[in-house]
């Protein structure tokens, strides 16, 4: 299943990318759904978006991506932010919830970039405010272009003014579509002779035979 192009497509609450070993290790066994119909999943919830928005988990980026989910279920148990941030407590804003849930609607090869913690969580709350294929590319941009919190706040503020991506990106020396990969030796020479013989560019090729990989996929 692909998540291009549209939110998270696994059920509200669902631990998907927090509940894999290959993600977060050892930590997969600590992850907690929440089920948005379940009256007791909504209570945990609850108090788990208490615990979240007094900054009682730090920077753990794991918990901060389950406090994510607790914002997302209480908002789809309650269909309502304003219900939600009232049902976790005092000291719990809509906009809290609003932002959070948001982030957890990421898609799913997004927020596993926030659970490894190559993306930062702060950074995956402005990702969020953008749509579209512009959301991949800022996420990306981050882990090729070492975007900072700050940069990423701003590009993504520029974009939903309407200035586009790669011009925002292009400003802040990050290259659109640039990306360092390692080739085994035999592939590296073949894919350098048949550049040079068929005078065109190694990205050419390999571009080529990805869009044909994916088209099979």
């Amino acid at each position: 299943m692909t998540d291009r192009g549209a939110d998270r497509e696994d059920p509200i609450g669902k631990p998907v990318v927090r509940s894999d070993p290959a993600v977060t290790g050892e930590r997969a066994a600590e992850a907690v759904g929440f089920d948005p119909d379940d009256p007791d999943d909504l209570e945990a919830a609850a108090r788990t978006v208490r615990e979240f928005a007094s900054d009682a988990i730090g920077d753990d980026h794991v918990l901060m991506l389950r406090g994510a989910a607790a914002c997302a279920a209480l908002v789809r148990g309650l269909d309502s932010y304003t219900a939600a941030a009232e049902r976790a407590g005092d000291g719990v804003s809509v906009a809290f919830v609003r932002k959070w849930a948001r982030v957890h609607a990421l898609p799913q090869s997004i927020r596993r970039h926030v659970a490894r913690g190559e993306i930062a969580p702060s950074a995956a709350k402005h990702i969020a405010r953008v749509s579209g294929e512009p959301r991949y590319v800022l996420a990306f941009a981050i882990l090729d272009g070492g975007l900072t919190v700050r940069e990423v706040r701003a590009i993504a503020s520029e974009v939903n003014d309407g200035r586009p991506i790669a011009e925002a990106l292009q400003e802040r020396d990050v290259t659109l579509g640039e990306v360092t990969v390692a080739l085994p030796e035999g592939t590296y020479v073949e894919l350098r002779r048949r550049a040079s013989i068929e005078n065109t560019d190694p990205g050419e090729i390999v571009a080529e035979a990805l869009s044909a990989y994916f088209k099979e996929k």
